[in-house]
């Protein structure tokens, strides 16, 4: 059933080229998975060891304390106001929160969900589990929500790195307003903007201060390492947060203990997140440099962990192999979407040697 259901896994199609990179004489470098590579800050490895004795069940809800660092974190970095305690909500990451979201609202094949055509898959994943219709577009600003239950954003989004403005996202909220759609913003990347600053959805030039239809989910992942703790969490609405954690605790979705610890110490800690930033930064100047000395043109890029590239008109799959043959793994374009068939998508997030031994084959 599910193979009927689904398309085939994404990185099942990276195979060939894998193959092709493990020939070189140095070894392949893996440049297509967004994963973390540093480690996890001390502060936050020292809150989970200390929260490791923890015989009784969490609450689903999350920790007052941790409630209180996601509202204080969501006040400092996005000037968000409109939100309290109870209006977030722990996520097992963010992947399972976006993927179960059209099943929690009850949502199905009468339903249509306005998905970026270039954009994480899940989205997609989550409209084909309840039947609804995915419905792809190219441009946010282009998108007629009228009849649409549910549209995503994603701002610095993956691939393409592209950041929307305040001024677009309050344009989004509004016609979403207009048509009764709940607008979603996936806001993993908001730290990690780069050419243009990134806002909140829940900003007050965005939103109004008025939380009200917008929903948003965020994972600590990217910004803080935690990607093997599965750490995330939701905010917006308070109607739908509380229908969502109703939902959540009969689903027995509870964020372990510790890691709510771990998350509390890594949302009341920016000094870590500037941290990793310069890293990014770094590796990101390097990569790119060496991406356009080989004749390749970077696109958009203002934020988020990849580089969307290009050489001329180009077929995504040619490319690749153009970088497997230099023992460097990335991801096809069209892997994101139909409109991706001249772009490649590489990532900044692998360690300093092997992003440096990437941009020497690339100057090679």
């Amino acid at each position: 059933m599910a193979d009927q259901l689904f398309p085939d896994f994404p990185w099942n199609q990276l195979a060939p080229l894998w193959t092709r990179a493990l020939k070189y004489a140095d070894g392949p470098i893996d440049l297509s998975v967004g994963a973390p590579v540093d480690p996890t800050p001390r502060s936050v490895r020292d809150a989970l060891i200390r929260a490791v004795d923890a015989p009784g069940y969490p609450t689903t809800e999350g920790t007052l304390a941790l409630r209180e660092a996601m509202v204080g974190y969501l006040r400092r970095r996005g000037e968000v106001r409109c939100l309290d305690t109870d209006m977030v909500l722990p996520t097992i990451g963010s992947k399972e929160a976006i993927a179960q979201l059209p099943a929690f609202l009850g949502l199905n094949s009468g339903d249509a969900i306005a998905i970026p055509d270039l954009g994480y898959p899940t989205y997609e994943i989550g409209a084909l589990s309840v039947g609804a219709k995915p419905h792809r577009y190219l441009d946010p600003m282009e998108v007629d929500t009228d009849g649409v239950a549910v549209m995503w954003v994603n701002s610095p989004s993956n691939p393409e790195g592209r950041v929307l403005g305040a001024a677009d996202l309050r344009v989004l909220v509004s016609r979403a307003r207009d048509t009764g759609t709940l607008l979603v913003s996936d806001e993993c990347y908001l730290d990690l903007w780069w050419d243009r600053p990134a806002a909140s959805i829940m900003h007050p030039g965005v939103c109004g201060d008025d939380p009200s239809g917008l929903l948003i989910t965020n994972s600590l992942s990217k910004r803080s390492n935690l990607a093997g703790y599965r750490a995330g969490f939701l905010a917006g609405d308070p109607m739908l947060l509380s229908r969502l954690l109703e939902y959540r605790k009969h689903m027995g979705q509870m964020v372990p203990l510790p890691v709510q610890a771990a998350m509390t110490a890594a949302l009341n800690d920016d000094d870590h997140v500037t941290a990793q930033r310069a890293r990014y930064l770094r590796r990101r100047q390097l990569l790119r440099a060496a991406v356009q000395r080989a004749g390749f043109t970077v696109d958009h890029s203002q934020g988020g962990l990849y580089l969307w590239v290009r050489r001329g008109g180009e077929d995504c799959w040619e490319m690749a192999s153009w970088f497997a043959r230099r023992g460097i793994i990335c991801v096809p374009g069209e892997i994101y979407g139909a409109s991706g068939r001249r772009h490649l998508r590489l990532t900044i997030t692998a360690t300093d040697q092997n992003i440096c031994a990437a941009a020497d084959r690339l100057s090679g």
